[in-house]
């Protein structure tokens, strides 16, 4: 075996090399699900993530010889420092062949920056911060990720507790089944519940219109910042990274299972759920060798023709502090629950819950949920 050397990542082909590795780790994986190589390329661009307008990274590649064995991003989100009044880094981007040695030599090459920075403590995994690719998959290796979660080897968890890292939080997934959803299923305390709320002239809720799209968007920035400032970890979005998820949100949004709630002619509360696009990415199978088109022609073909997606992911539900107590966010949990049954999915995901989110935990599993995934992030303090 070749001696093991860690480099920072320099040029546009060393980046290239960085944003490929993952098809060489997975490419025996039958759960993994490859990005789309554009995506990867703005992703990790930094004159295009605005990331980049409030925090700052550097790129790693492991090499044994003329072969690259693995990658590791770390970082210093100055956004969430400033918000959270700590001085912590970050490391993100964590993939590497069944190498031990190249792992711990990653690991400890992230630590030394974020150390050098000047940061007291260093969290991950965490590619950008808790709005983008967050936590290490830790258990549930046993099925593919839905849309915009992570997946990893079942290694990774052994590598990153070797080098020290422990529990800062977990975070569950919910698998939720059509069987469980159905009225009949639900308990009666929540049917009436839902009865009443329906009775009352002050409250309505309302599927998403995609033609005042950026209008809704604008509630949804100001919820969504409101409504989790206080969850651990998170980092209020600025405008330009809203405007770039929004963009990208527009193209898969399924505004039948979308919802907003107002009181009293206000916006205070909405619900986003978002087809698994993952399904249909597996079948297109991008490749940073195909060119794009070919695989943008496959993901449409099993997207719009004959179409693939069977499962819904519940990825964001919020309301403004003073609503949290009224109870309406049971109306938005029921009405996606039976357009879900309505539309023909067959399975449905609650992601990412914090393991101290009381609210959601009990809610998800009050419609029948059970964690299925569970994902870790990890913190090591930094001495010296």
């Amino acid at each position: 075996m070749h001696d093991l050397q860690i480099d920072r990542v320099s040029t546009k082909a060393e980046l290239k090399t960085f944003i490929a590795l993952p098809w060489e780790i997975y490419r025996n994986d039958p759960y993994w699900v490859p990005p789309l190589v554009s995506d990867r390329r703005e992703f990790f661009d930094r004159k295009k993530n605005p990331f980049f307008q409030h925090g700052h990274a550097e790129y790693f590649l492991a090499r044994r010889g003329d072969r690259t064995v693995g990658r590791i991003a770390a970082l210093v989100n100055v956004l969430h420092n400033d918000f959270h009044k700590e001085q912590v880094g970050f490391f993100g981007a964590f993939e590497v062949l069944d190498d031990p040695e190249a792992a711990a030599a990653l690991l400890s090459r992230a630590c030394e920056w974020v150390r050098a920075e000047g940061m007291t403590a260093i969290r991950g995994p965490a590619t950008f911060s808790s709005n983008e690719e967050w936590g290490l998959l830790v258990d549930g290796f046993n099925s593919p990720p839905v849309i915009l979660t992570v997946y990893n080897p079942p290694r990774y968890v052994d590598y990153i507790e070797g080098a020290g890292f422990k529990k800062a939080m977990d975070m569950y997934a919910y698998r939720l089944s059509k069987e469980k959803l159905l009225p009949q299923a639900l308990p009666r305390k929540l049917l009436r519940v839902i009865e009443h709320l329906k009775g009352r002239a002050d409250v309505r809720l309302r599927a998403g219109n995609m033609r005042r799209y950026w209008q809704e968007a604008e509630h949804m920035q100001h919820i969504y910042n409101a409504a989790w400032e206080r969850n651990w970890g998170f980092v209020p979005l600025t405008d330009a990274e809203f405007n770039l998820m929004a963009r990208k949100m527009k193209q898969i949004i399924d505004p039948e299972v979308s919802f907003f709630l107002d009181v009293d002619g206000q916006t205070v509360g909405f619900s986003l759920s978002l087809p698994d696009m993952n399904q249909v990415l597996r079948l297109a199978y991008p490749n940073p060798r195909t060119p794009e088109w070919i695989t943008l022609a496959k993901l449409l073909w099993h997207w719009k023709v004959r179409p693939k997606i069977t499962t819904l992911r519940l990825f964001a539900l919020g309301l403004e502090e003073d609503a949290r107590l009224t109870g309406i966010a049971a109306l938005p949990w029921y009405e996606t629950a039976q357009m879900f049954i309505a539309k023909g999915y067959l399975q449905g995901e609650v992601s990412w819950v914090l393991e101290t989110n009381t609210m959601t935990n009990r809610n998800a599993r009050m419609m029948g949920g059970e964690v299925y995934k569970t994902w870790r992030i990890y913190e090591r303090e930094l001495t010296g």
